[in-house]
């Protein structure tokens, strides 16, 4: 039997950004898109993985970089770029408090998730430390216990 196709539009989770940082805090921000990217993203062509944040303070604003959006064929000569640099959109007293969270040294804002609230894209960001190697290994060390301790604990229920 053929799989029946979802009317909800793809969320893109960044899953690598929660393994290589800690996530401090979070904002959802909107994003400024073109009429193309809009349909290759409700489409699911999308990758955040390589995506980072840039503040600029005066006028306060941020940037999404590195974020890929895929071609959407049927728009043929009309083609967005996949790459491009693309506007974020936040209350200036937000922007403002990002920039100052980035001063400190090692900490970036890293796009988390990528989806639709209704008909508007929302991009959801997190001003993010970075992890060293052994702060890796006690997350997944932690993350394994808590899974050993919750299967434990659903055998004991039944």
């Amino acid at each position: 039997m053929a799989k029946k196709k979802s009317n909800q539009p793809p969320t893109f989770l960044n899953r690598k950004a929660r393994h290589e940082y800690d996530i401090l805090e979070t904002l959802e921000v909107g994003i400024v898109l073109e009429g193309t990217e809009v349909k290759a993203l409700r489409g699911g062509d999308c990758s955040i993985a390589e995506g980072y944040v840039l503040v600029r303070e005066e006028p306060p604003a941020l940037t999404l970089h590195g974020v890929m959006i895929g071609p959407y064929p049927p728009a043929g000569a009309l083609q967005h770029l996949t790459t491009r640099h693309r506007q974020l959109i936040a209350h200036k007293r937000e922007i403002r408090k990002l920039a100052r969270d980035v001063d400190q040294k090692g900490v970036t804002i890293v796009p988390l998730k990528l989806h639709f609230r209704g008909s508007f894209a929302k991009l959801q960001i997190g001003v993010a430390k970075g992890r060293q190697h052994q702060d890796k290994r006690r997350a997944i060390a932690e993350r394994q216990i808590k899974r050993d301790l919750d299967r434990a604990m659903s055998k004991y229920r039944n």
